[in-house]
């Protein structure tokens, strides 16, 4: 399974847009056959912690009746080529294990190949960031309270079973939580609103929550396993950023604010002229690519190792034409290889990770074509 049509199957990726996505939950029961569940299996999952240099306190976590547990109680002082180093104690974490906590083995999207093929189609998909984390759980003990996440959610069910309970509210676009740690606990039971359903999550279940949503979940029985892909697409506060740059160049946004005690009439024109302005900003197609490459910026580049194979280079130069203006975010990198002497292609394609390999290899063709930079 490397893909999201894959992922959702029998659900096609019509279905999903028009009638969940970011709407409502879905839950897909695993087909005959499902190769859903072979995203990773118990010894799968115990091969990867048994590499124990990758393990931290902060990617490898327990968790027991809703509350974390702190690393001094888990973690230990050991010794590596670099010196000292507190890393997670297999011994430690069974023996909790074995009381009844959770655990929770996070960032695994880059561990194996499927996670990673996986991973990296759901981030070109959605245009955001994706992480994967890994729950192992054991019958009769809730390792989290109710709670809503701040991203889309779509949960795998590997080993076991798992039963979710989904309430009937749902917060409106949320990008942070309201209140700390302490305190916002209590608040999600308050505000979670009665239950709606309850969804028994077999292995090669799918199940798919909108941000927002408030859940729980429990492992009923037995032990259970299953990988959660978390989706964080970027939303209109990354124009605040972009916007204040592109703005900086025009000397309006340079000038004195008028004292608005002393003339508010004028500090009223003044400001309805930036936000003028701010707006034409944000139309312009140049803005337009401003917002492509950002959002390129958050998806992983597909390019593996292949030692020992030395790979060749596809060495160019620029022959000294003036080449057409191009449009779009590959006109970055044009520019920049108009300024070197020669240059690598595949060097290109490593500096220039916020534009897609497509959009490069396209431009450069043209450019190629219009006789603007010529093959060594």
């Amino acid at each position: 399974m490397t893909t999201l049509d894959e992922l959702l199957h029998p659900i096609t990726r019509d279905q999903f847009d028009a009638d969940y996505n970011d709407r409502k939950p879905l839950h897909i029961p695993a087909g005959e056959g499902s190769p859903k569940r072979a995203l990773l299996n118990w010894d799968g999952f115990n091969a990867l912690l048994d590499q124990r240099s990758i393990w931290t306190a902060q990617s490898l976590k327990l968790v027991f009746n809703g509350q974390p547990i702190p690393s001094e109680q888990y973690c230990i002082e050991a010794r590596n080529q670099s010196g000292p180093v507190v890393q997670p104690s297999p011994a430690k974490i069974q023996t909790l294990l074995a009381m009844g906590a959770s655990l929770i083995a996070g960032d695994v999207q880059e561990l194996t190949p499927e996670l990673r093929t996986l991973s990296h189609r759901l981030a070109r998909d959605f245009a955001g960031v994706v992480g994967a984390n890994v729950y192992c759980s054991f019958g009769g003990v809730q390792a989290f309270d109710t709670h809503f996440d701040l991203h889309h959610v779509f949960a795998v069910q590997l080993e076991g079973a798992k039963t979710w309970r989904l309430y009937e509210n749902r917060a409106e676009v949320p990008v942070s939580y309201p209140l700390d740690e302490a305190e916002v606990r209590p608040w999600f039971a308050q505000t979670r609103g009665r239950l709606m359903t309850e969804v028994r999550m077999q292995p090669g279940d799918v199940l798919y929550l909108p941000r927002g949503w408030y859940h729980d979940a429990m492992t009923t029985e037995g032990a259970s396993l299953h990988v959660t892909f978390s989706v964080t697409p970027l939303y209109g506060r990354i124009m605040f950023r972009l916007l204040e740059s592109a703005a900086m160049q025009d000397p309006a946004f340079r000038e004195w604010l008028v004292p608005g005690e002393a003339d508010g009439d004028r500090l009223g024109k003044q400001l309805a002229d930036l936000g003028r302005r701010l707006a034409e900003l944000s139309a312009l197609p140049a803005f337009r690519d401003e917002v492509l490459m950002a959002q390129e910026r958050l998806v992983p580049r597909t390019a593996s190792y292949a030692l020992p194979v030395r790979a060749p280079l596809t060495l160019l130069r620029a022959t000294g034409l003036t080449p057409p203006r191009g449009t779009g975010p590959a006109q970055v990198a044009i520019d920049w290889a108009l300024g070197q002497p020669q240059f690598a292609m595949e060097d290109v394609i490593a500096q220039f990770d916020f534009v897609s390999v497509p959009a490069l290899n396209e431009a450069f063709e043209a450019a190629i074509r219009h006789g603007v930079f010529k093959p060594l």
